[in-house]
Formats: structure tokens, C-alpha cells, sequence
């Protein structure tokens, strides 16, 4: 159908809302019809709520000014019917996260909303506040995930509106530290974990993804792992290098790794990058693995190296294929050095199933029935990694049922307003016909 059927245009003094003619809401049952109309009448306190979380810092190692957000948050919830616990998380070195739960009916399908308090925007950053010029605003986390939040919310208060909240069981995880996960991770995503192993769908509110204007569904996100790899040499004049007493050198071994996962690890779905790099008579990694400090003269063969890199998959079984051929481009060494890689894991893939595209099938009836276009499946090679991976072996999921935009993490990062009302009724229809499904 044409998006003429549902348009979002300025209102003086609600700031947002949408029009629509009366066809494209005649399969909408009465309550679908509350939860639509309730949506555009509250766009003016989605907005000043938008604004009040974007103007709260709360960068991942701000614990302060995540903590704070989580403040604003709970009423929200709670005036929901949610029952809503602060979990602190200190031994992680992060704030904690925030739990919402909504017991609703027995037998009724359990639904998992997922989102995130932090941006990577930290206290010292200029990029601090709220800015909005028309239908577009600018600000930290206005879209990731602030916008996010603020359309979960609003979807939760038009299926209130229109009575379908009561019988919803709902739980609600916002983490404190996507961004940057906390150490362990097993620690740090716990509380995530086991809320997936209760579910039995998964939305994740983080941005809409778009291709050329047009909204497109995600149902897959590949997996961020990192990896540090270090080679080592025989210190000596340069005079001899590549003799049988010297070898090669720690820098010509760490050379000859990185060009073979070049040439010999590409697969469809993959992407590997090398980030940093340093080799000499010295190299040493800081302690969060951002920074090398190398030493070395071009007449002494270096006899140390190291560089970081990370790897993302979209299936674990990728993930393993992959580790194993890395390993084994380390174990060939040049004569004369030796080499040894180290992983680390952050967040697990999400691959795309067949449940998941049946929840965007879903997804398109409520399009159908609001008079939006139907919505195709997402790259996603287009996606970064998220939290909802971190339960999608345990649930079928769907990922960007947040505000639409651009710029993630970057001074420039812009929300499309007009997204906000779309995606909330989006939302609310979806939640509430899954709500009504039996386990």
C-alpha cells in the first residue's frame, strides 16, 4: 500500500501527529484503534520525555548519570502496572540494569523488551545536549537508545489506554552498559539471560533500520568478538635477518598472519579488522587494549609484535569455523619466531531462523492493517551487535522496534520524529496480538 495512507505532519500543539484516512484502519479491531489514536495524542510527552533523558549524560562509565536515567525511568513503569527492580551491578564496573516485569494472564505468550540506559557519550564529551529543529533532533543517544525507550513506553501506554495491557505478561531488561559490557560478561548479562530463557518472544528497541526512506525488519545480528595476537622473534643486528641463527623476526611473523587471514579467512557474512598495531625491541598493550607503546631502531630486528583486531559472525558454528582457521594461520610460523592469538567474546550472534521471520510476517500484518508497506528482511551485514543476541538461543526475535535515524555514535546522532508515532503503534499492535497467543 501506498505511504500516503498514514502521514506524519507538524501539529502546533502536539509537536507531532499522524493523520490517516479512515480505509487504511478498517481491519483494526476497536482497541487497535484506541491504541492508534492513543499514540498520537500523547507524541507531546514522548517528546519532552525524549528530551529529559537525552539532556541526563549517562556515557556507560558515567555510573552516576546511568543510575539517574533508570530515576526517570521507574515512575514510567510503575504508573504501568510494572513491577520495576534496580539491580546494581559493581562487581562488573558498571551501574546495573533496570528490571520491569508485568505479570498479566497465565497462558498468554511471554514478551521480552529489550533496551539500553547508556550512549557512548561520556561526561567530557561536547555532544551533550537535546536539539530539535522540525520533525529531527539531535543528541546524544537520541536514537540509541534513548528514542528507543521512549517508544517502548509509548506503545506500553496506548495498549493501557485501550485495555490490553492487563492481560500482557511483559518483561522489560534495559542495561546499563551496552556500549561497553562489564566484566565477566557471564555476570554483566545474567539478568538478560535468564529473562530470555523465560520468554518466548524478543523486541529489541534499538533504531529502526531504513533503506532509502523505507523501513526494513531485522531478524539477525552478527556477533563482535576481539582478538589480540602476539609474535615473537630473536632480538639481533639487522645484518642477519632471515639467516638460520636469526629467522624472520617477530614483525615479518605478525605481517604474515594478518595477510593470511586477509586472503584466507573471507566467507560470506564475515568481516575481520585489524585495529591497532606495534612491534620493535618493545611493545606492550595498555590495560584496555587501546593503546601500544613500541620502541625500536630500524638496525635491530624487532623481536616483538602485537596487534588487535575483531572478528563478527552470524552463527556460532561461524564463530568456531572461524576461530579454528585463525589458529591454525598462527601455528605456521616463519623460522625463527613464534606466535600465539587470544579471543574474547563479547556478544554471541543472533542468526536468522525461521521464528524470527515469522514474527516479521507478523510484523507486516500489523503493517497491512495500519496501511504502511510491508517490510523486508534486513542485511545483516548492515547491523552491529546488540543485547538481544545475548537471548536468541533461547527466543525468537526481532530487532529495531525503536525511532528511526542517524549517526549512532557519532556528535551528529539525529532521530526522525516522525518515525516515533509509527513505530509506537507499530509496537503496541504487535505486543499486544502476540500477548494473546497461547505459550
Amino acid at each position: 500500500m501506498s505511504r500516503t495512507l498514514l502521514l506524519p505532519a507538524l501539529c502546533l500543539s502536539l509537536g507531532l501527529s499522524l493523520t490517516a484516512t479512515t480505509p487504511a484502519y478498517a481491519a483494526l479491531s476497536a482497541a487497535e484503534r484506541t491504541m492508534v489514536a492513543s499514540v498520537d495524542a500523547g507524541q507531546a510527552r514522548a517528546l519532552q520525555l525524549l528530551e529529559a533523558l537525552v539532556n541526563q549524560n549517562s556515557g556507560t562509565h558515567n555510573l552516576d548519570g546511568v543510575t539517574r536515567v533508570a530515576a526517570m525511568l521507574r515512575p514510567e513503569f510503575e504508573a504501568l502496572g510494572f513491577s520495576v527492580q534496580w539491580q546494581p551491578l559493581p562487581q562488573t564496573g558498571r551501574a546495573g540494569h533496570l528490571i520491569a516485569t508485568h505479570a498479566g494472564r497465565k497462558g498468554g505468550k511471554r514478551l521480552l523488551l529489550i533496551g539500553h540506559l547508556d550512549t557512548v557519550f561520556e561526561p567530557d564529551s561536547p555532544f551533550q545536549r537535546f536539539e530539535r529543529d522540525g520533525d529531527r533532533a539531535r543528541g546524544p543517544g537520541v536514537t540509541d537508545n534513548k528514542g528507543g525507550i521512549v517508544v517502548m513506553l509509548a506503545a506500553l501506554r496506548a495498549m493501557q489506554a485501550a485495555g490490553t495491557l492487563k492481560d500482557a505478561s511483559i518483561e522489560v531488561v534495559l542495561t546499563g552498559d551496552e556500549e561497553s559490557v562489564g566484566q565477566p560478561t557471564a555476570l554483566a548479562r545474567a539478568d538478560l539471560i535468564a529473562a530470555g530463557r523465560r520468554a518466548d518472544v524478543a523486541l529489541d528497541f534499538e533504531n529502526l533500520s531504513q533503506d532509502n526512506g523505507a523501513d526494513i525488519g531485522a531478524i539477525a545480528r552478527r556477533s563482535s568478538n576481539s582478538w589480540t595476537l602476539s609474535t615473537r622473534g630473536k632480538s639481533a643486528h639487522s645484518s642477519g635477518i632471515f639467516s638460520a641463527k636469526v629467522g624472520d623476526g617477530a614483525i615479518f611473523e605478525l605481517a604474515r598472519i594478518l595477510d593470511a587471514f586477509r586472503t584466507q579467512l573471507p566467507e560470506p557474512s564475515l568481516t575481520f579488522n585489524v585495529g591497532l598495531i606495534g612491534g620493535g625491541q618493545s611493545a606492550e598493550l595498555d590495560a584496555e587494549g587501546v593503546r601500544v607503546a613500541a620502541a625500536g631502531k630500524t638496525n635491530i630486528v624487532a623481536p616483538l609484535a602485537v596487534a588487535r583486531g575483531d572478528f563478527r559472525t552470524l552463527t556460532p558454528e561461524q564463530t568456531a569455523r572461524v576461530r579454528d582457521k585463525m589458529q591454525a594461520i598462527v601455528a605456521a610460523h616463519l623460522p625463527g619466531t613464534d606466535a600465539q592469538i587470544e579471543f574474547e567474546e563479547s556478544y554471541p550472534p543472533m542468526p536468522p531462523t525461521a521464528g524470527n521471520r515469522a514474527l516479521l510476517a507478523q510484523l507486516n500484518l500489523v503493517n497491512r492493517d495500519l496501511g504502511l508497506p510491508a517490510m523486508g528482511e534486513l542485511d545483516p551485514l548492515q547491523r552491529g551487535a546488540g543485547d538481544i543476541s545475548f537471548v536468541a538461543a533461547d527466543t525468537d526475535g526481532l530487532v529495531g522496534l525503536g525511532i528511526a535515524g542517524s549517526g549512532s555514535h557519532a556528535a551528529q546522532e539525529t532521530a526522525d520524529l516522525s518515525s516515533l508515532p509509527r513505530q509506537a503503534q507499530r509496537a503496541a499492535l504487535l505486543m499486544t496480538r502476540l500477548s494473546r497467543e497461547a505459550r
